[in-house]
């Protein structure tokens, strides 16, 4: 069986006092979209750091595809790209000097250096852009040059660590269809968010971390199921019926009765969606007519409130430096 792109038993990193991953038990199969979703601070990019062979454990073991983190950091690093929260490209270079440099870096050589920047910049759309420099890009382009440059030598395992941290939504739905088509050409990748619509859009698993720990993991449906319930909203054909309505809904669910918009919508928790069904039953059966209902999930948001207590980071957060390691900490 081929073995899994990445896997760790009790992966931990301590500075000092701070414990940035304590204990991480994690396995990603080769070519998911994996998401490590987490609060600034919660060590997210401490984890990918070590994972990326750009920092020593403190404890715990950890392979990636296939190779130990400590002892064949050469032979991960041949294999794998990682593209960082702030971007790593030289601004006073155009983008197709960044991406050409990098190419010849790697050890592509005269036209097929030229060829591999040329591709990327087209299938970045960043060819109309190629001869400007970096400087005059807007922050959804400098992400895609960023993104680009990871891939010179097409990686198996690709991090991205918080990719569209500060871009503008449109900007942001691009990035997501680069990674989606990145993950249906093979290549296996493992991204860290702190944006839960991000971790819901794109990963087919995640993984909820807070104080360096996993603390909740499963496909986005999973996750919610979790947290259980949702919201059951119901539209009367007649507002006459309304406290009638209510009464029934408060009688068989547990929730409070809300209302919702106007005089002939109510809305209430559901500890089941079974129960919510029931409830549709017992209108139906009392003669209340209704325009329309829906009962729905609990959002990603609501699930992360439940399992950390707090709401999610607003959105132009940025994960906290204590998470990160100095330089000379990072070298192996």
């Amino acid at each position: 069986m081929t073995a899994p792109a990445i896997e760790t038993t009790g992966l931990a990193r301590h500075f000092g006092d701070k414990r940035a991953v304590d204990g991480i038990d994690l396995d990603v199969r080769r070519g998911e979209i994996f998401a490590v979703l987490g609060p600034n601070g919660a060590g997210k990019t401490t984890l990918v750091r070590m994972l990326a062979t750009l920092l020593r454990p403190t404890g715990g073991s950890a392979r990636v595809l296939g190779h130990d983190i400590e002892r064949e950091a050469r032979e991960i690093r041949r294999k794998i790209s990682l593209t960082g929260q702030f971007a790593s490209v030289d601004e006073d270079l155009t983008g197709y000097e960044n991406l050409l440099l990098l190419s010849r870096l790697s050890g592509l050589k005269g036209s097929e250096a030229k060829d591999r920047t040329m591709g990327l910049l087209a299938a970045f759309d960043l060819s109309d852009a190629a001869a400007r420099q970096a400087k005059d890009y807007s922050g959804g382009m400098r992400r895609k040059l960023d993104i680009a440059a990871s891939l010179i030598r097409r990686p198996e395992l690709l991090f991205l660590d918080e990719p569209t941290t500060g871009l503008d939504p449109r900007s942001r739905n691009q990035v997501w269809d680069i990674v989606r088509g990145l993950a249906a050409s093979g290549t296996t990748i493992l991204l860290t968010t702190q944006y839960l619509e991000e971790a819901d859009q794109l990963a087919g698993e995640i993984a909820v971390v807070d104080h360096g720990r996993i603390i909740a993991r499963g496909t986005s449906a999973e996750l919610k199921a979790k947290v259980g319930g949702g919201v059951l909203q119901i539209h009367l054909t007649s507002a006459e019926r309304r406290e009638d309505a209510s009464r029934i809904l408060s009688d068989m669910l547990v929730g409070e009765v809300r209302a919702s918009g106007n005089a002939a919508s109510l809305n209430v928790d559901v500890a089941d969606p079974a129960a919510g069904l029931a409830a549709l039953g017992a209108l139906s059966a009392a003669g209340i007519a209704l325009t329309g209902y829906s009962l729905s999930q609990p959002s990603l948001d609501e699930v992360f409130f439940a399992l950390t207590g707090r709401p999610p980071e607003p959105e132009n957060g940025q994960e906290s430096g204590k998470d990160d390691a100095t330089d000379s900490e990072a070298a192996l």
